[in-house]
């Protein structure tokens, strides 16, 4: 359970990168047919309200048949939208869900049969499969709720027999038994698929080696340094761990990747809180955070220093570090900030590297690159 608890914690807390996820789809040439698919969702609602309208069960009366409109309006516009338009940003997205989860409830509260109704509710899974891929475990847990409470309600008004008697008029266990049944498909099927999609994204965006974030990884999560007025400066730490080629070839692959495994928690430990790392290819590795009142020259030394102070082994590990920072992070700086950071501060690590390697260069914010924060000989003797 202590293992289990922090996992759970961490899959509650993820918070989904809607446009990475986009665009990741879109790079697999995916989104044209998940647009065709999630259309036709809108064309099987509009469906199923024009038969339960002309059925001996569905909705009767003014506000019924108005109702029923409505539904059937919206679940088209839904179709068109998804079928014409561009796949839409986070927050229409999210309206939409919202619309159809009320619509698809209305519906079924407003039919004759109320047990009817109850098998109708089975529908909010449509929306909520949508969410399980699309949103975070949060917003699942919204849908959920909403959900349950749509089945309890409709329950309820079949047992006691709302607006008029019918069947199921009486029968607790009935009632019950139709909210469980449908809170299980709901409530438990849907966290398991999203838990899963979770853990399987998890997996493709890390080094199985460091368990740091791999490139994709870090991709997915540049977005959340974008916009964040008020969170203090971004910067970009990479590093470059100094004549690696020659570890290998002296003391063979697994001490490489031993050397690798303890660079990674030496930037664990070095970093600032909240800092994302990655290793972003062989030898390389790359911090992105916010400074807050750090400054961005101490965060790089530490960095820098972390590793080179490794204990245990044979020979001295050193790293080559650039290092930039943003001071204009809002909504204008678009894009291009993080990608405009990540060229001056590997520029800044090359010349590093040129340096003699053990060092730290930081770039201007005009992209002048300044003198090194510090030159040190990098150390290559063995230890006896």
């Amino acid at each position: 359970m202590a293992v289990i608890q922090p996992m759970v914690r961490a899959w509650w807390n993820d918070r989904v990168d809607y446009r990475w996820l986009i665009q990741t789809l879109e790079s697999h040439s995916a989104l044209r047919p998940l647009k065709f698919m999630v259309g036709c969702g809108g064309i099987g609602m509009v469906v199923i309200t024009v038969l339960a309208v002309v059925s001996q069960v569905g909705q009767t009366g003014l506000v019924g048949q108005l109702q029923a409109a409505a539904a059937a309006v919206l679940a088209g516009v839904w179709a068109l939208r998804w079928w014409t338009l561009p796949w839409p940003g986070e927050w229409e997205s999210l309206a939409w869900v919202a619309a159809i989860d009320v619509a698809i409830a209305a519906n079924n509260v407003l039919v004759q049969d109320r047990l009817f109704g109850l098998q109708g509710v089975v529908l909010l899974v449509t929306t909520g499969g949508y969410v399980t891929i699309f949103h975070g475990p949060r917003v699942l847990a919204v849908h959920i709720g909403w959900s349950l409470l749509a089945n309890v309600v409709l329950a309820s008004m079949m047992v006691i027999g709302l607006p008029q008697a019918g069947r199921g008029t009486g029968d607790l266990a009935l009632g019950v038994g139709v909210v469980v049944s449908n809170l299980v498909v709901i409530g438990v099927v849907l966290p398991i698929v999203q838990f899963c999609h979770w853990l399987l994204r998890l997996d493709a965006l890390s080094d199985p080696l460091t368990t740091l974030l791999n490139r994709r990884g870090l991709d997915s999560y540049l977005s959340r340094f974008v916009g964040s007025c008020g969170r203090g400066d971004v910067y970009v730490v990479t590093l470059d761990l100094d004549r690696f080629k020659s570890v290998n070839d002296t003391f063979g692959h697994p001490f490489g990747d031993e050397v690798l495994v303890r660079t990674a928690e030496c930037l664990r430990s070095a970093a600032l809180p909240g800092a994302v790392i990655a290793r972003t290819g062989g030898e390389e590795f790359a911090i992105v955070g916010f400074l807050g009142d750090e400054v961005v020259g101490a965060v790089a030394e530490r960095a820098r220093r972390a590793v080179e102070t490794m204990s245990d082994l044979p020979i001295a590990i050193t790293v080559s570090v650039g290092a930039a920072v943003s001071e204009s992070v809002g909504t204008g700086a678009g894009d291009t900030m993080p990608s405009q950071l990540f060229r001056r501060a590997d520029s800044a690590m090359y010349q590093a590297k040129q340096l003699g390697g053990n060092t730290v260069v930081i770039a201007e914010p005009d992209n002048v690159l300044a003198e090194p924060a510090k030159t040190a000989q990098a150390q290559s003797s063995i230890r006896t």
